[in-house]
């Protein structure tokens, strides 16, 4: 049996900037982190049957790799050439369609799992390398190269991507005393509703492709990332708040699927109740808020979760995705 475990990433500046109709045009730079939730993905040989078993939400036993359905895992297995009886088991501590990048998540710890059941140690550019061919060309859905690499490398890093979507991964440089003040004053908000990352993607892409101004608004968005970067590293965290509201402001402008009346009243009232500011993780729709708040952050739950979300407690991670078990012998 191999147990893999991946983080899931939080967006804090830059995001859209690594989808391809914008970092083939522009270049991209975006800044992420990883918090301590986590896929869990088990594989284990079939020793009685001669069938692939798949357990997520949905439960598939197939008799060849081509009949499996989920698409992550049919293409994970044929990129690894395994082709004999397997088990694979899905656990996460966080809903799919939340905002915290799941899909990649799972398919770079199905990789780092099937890499230790083949006996192989793998870097963390090649798990992120590999999720990115299945996602990105393989499949062709509509994902950017941010989520693959946080799950794959960990901790708080900037990414900078060039125009042929080469990405280099960079440690972000703030202060220890710094990022755990960040770690105390920011807060996770479940919305209970989920969403279409690829539907959301879709209908900015569609929309930048006929709209010069969409373009426009994601280097804006770029640019609002750099001053986020500037903000932490000089441990001016309000500031960093103060970049968030921008930083949402003008997302919303890039898709008509961003936000909506709900998503927007809990932000008003987040902002009455002393956010500084805050985004809808992720793609946009649903999901995760975030928010940083630097006084009375308790007073600050309490009236959110009467507004009806549901607080998270978090901390940060550097692990990226790890074998945190492994009893396979040959």
């Amino acid at each position: 049996m191999i147990i893999s475990r991946t983080p899931f990433r939080i967006p804090i500046g830059g995001g859209g900037t690594d989808l391809p109709f914008y970092y083939t045009k522009k270049g991209g730079s975006l800044i992420s982190a990883t918090v301590d939730k986590y896929m869990y993905i088990i594989v284990q040989k079939r020793i009685l049957y001669d069938d692939f078993f798949i357990r997520y939400k949905k439960t598939e036993m197939t008799k060849t790799l081509d009949e499996i359905q989920h698409p992550l895992v049919r293409e994970a297995l044929r990129l690894l050439n395994i082709k004999e009886p397997i088990e694979i088991t899905s656990v996460a501590d966080l809903p799919a369609g939340s905002g915290l990048g799941s899909s990649s998540s799972f398919l770079v710890g199905v990789l780092h799992a099937l890499h230790a059941y083949k006996g192989e140690k793998v870097s963390k550019k090649t798990l992120a390398d590999e999720a990115t061919q299945i996602q990105m060309e393989i499949l062709r859905t509509e994902a950017g190269l941010q989520d693959q690499y946080a799950a794959a490398f960990g901790g708080i890093m900037t990414m900078n991507i060039n125009k042929n979507g080469k990405v280099i991964v960079s440690p972000l440089d703030i202060a220890d005393h710094h990022l755990r003040a960040l770690e105390k004053n920011l807060v996770f908000l479940y919305t209970g509703l989920t969403r279409s990352a690829d539907e959301v993607l879709a209908s900015q892409r569609k929309e930048a492709e006929t709209d010069e101004e969409k373009i426009n608004g994601l280097t804006q968005i770029k640019e609002i990332g750099e001053e986020i970067k500037k903000a932490l590293e000089a441990g001016n965290l309000r500031r960093f708040g103060e970049w968030m509201n921008i930083h949402w402001q003008t997302k919303q402008k890039l898709s008509k699927k961003m936000t909506n009346s709900k998503i927007d009243e809990w932000y008003n009232i987040a902002l009455q109740n002393g956010a500084i500011g805050g985004k809808i993780m992720g793609a946009g729709g649903g999901g995760f808020f975030m928010f940083y708040v630097d006084k009375d952050k308790e007073k600050f739950i309490q009236e959110m979760s009467k507004a009806g979300l549901i607080p998270l407690d978090f901390h940060f991670e550097f692990d990226g995705s790890t074998i945190v078990f492994n009893n396979e012998r040959g």
